[in-house]
């Protein structure tokens, strides 16, 4: 496992701390499963919109260049 060493202003780490604290983990856990999860969304993220475009790109619809006004897009 790697260390990565971070600049943060002493009050926000402080008040981190404290909060961790009362959450009964620590920063450092915090930190880790946040770029966790920022990790996998991110992959998700990327695979939905993936998957959309090749659904795009196979459709054979086409909007043959009409634009729908406001009103008839929300029902009024």
């Amino acid at each position: 496992m790697s260390n990565l060493t971070i600049s943060v202003d002493d009050g926000v780490l402080k008040q981190a701390r404290m909060q961790a604290v009362a959450e009964g983990t620590s920063v450092d856990v915090l930190l880790r499963d946040f770029l966790e999860e920022y990790v996998r969304t991110g992959r998700q993220y990327r695979q939905v919109t993936d998957r959309i475009l090749a659904i795009a790109e196979r459709s054979t619809a086409a909007s043959e260049g009409r634009r729908w006004t406001r009103g008839e897009l929300y029902d009024r």
